[in-house]
């Protein structure tokens, strides 16, 4: 997927504009309603059905491929189920992880993806099966270092910015870190699940707030 990325994307001019893309299409397949959500997928769908291209050792690849689908969304969902863990319920149950895997599979699935786990064990045996067909070359390095030394969007917020990028980080599993020769040491770890605690708690009080703001003046 990385490839259609690299050859089909302004990603590496316009980071920003992509990853808030990424991120509405994310909010309105959780949160808006069915038509929206049938809608967004639909629109990605008709932008993958034109990428496609050939990788640098001539194998062809296109977006809509089933199993690269596959990845993306395991991938995706399981870092959002380990940092909400981490960040905001430590104690999640089984049952809940399950519930969402479950639930995100009919996105995965609708999406074009296959095979699309939905059990929180089943999405680590999927990701332990697809290791040995990882690759790590230069655009995969060149992409990552991209993301993790983009500038903050000001100069106060960088370093809130730069725990985040460490959060990201330490949340990747050792054998992902390794590949991709990243490391963080241990009282920098201890500092980055501090902080970023403290500023996830924040955060929530702030959306909750602006709720009860909203709710307040829609009833008066």
């Amino acid at each position: 997927m990385l490839a259609g990325v690299w050859d089909h994307s302004v990603f590496r001019q316009d980071m920003r504009g992509r990853l808030r893309r990424t991120a509405a299409f994310l909010a309105r397949t959780t949160y808006g309603d069915k038509a929206q959500a049938l809608g967004e997928i639909a629109r990605i769908r008709r932008i993958h059905d034109h990428v496609r291209g050939t990788l640098p050792d001539g194998t062809p690849y296109e977006a809509n491929d089933p199993q690269s689908l596959a990845w993306v969304h395991v991938t995706e969902s399981l870092c959002f189920v380990e940092s909400f863990i981490r960040y905001s319920r430590p104690h999640m149950s089984m049952r809940d992880r399950d519930r969402y895997f479950d639930e995100m599979a009919e996105v995965g699935t609708l999406l074009g993806a296959d095979p699309v786990p939905r059990t929180y064990r089943a999405a680590q045996r999927f990701i332990r099966a697809a290791r040995p067909t990882l690759r790590f070359d230069q655009r995969t390095r060149e992409i990552a270092d991209l993301l993790l030394n983009q500038p903050p969007a000001s100069p106060r917020l960088a370093p809130f910015h730069h725990m985040t990028m460490q959060a990201g980080v330490d949340l990747l599993p050792g054998w992902a870190r390794s590949m991709h020769g990243l490391s963080i040491s241990l009282p920098a770890r201890l500092a980055v699940r501090g902080g970023t605690t403290g500023m996830a708690a924040i955060t929530r009080w702030a959306l909750a707030q602006g709720s009860t703001t909203r709710s307040a003046s829609a009833s008066a």
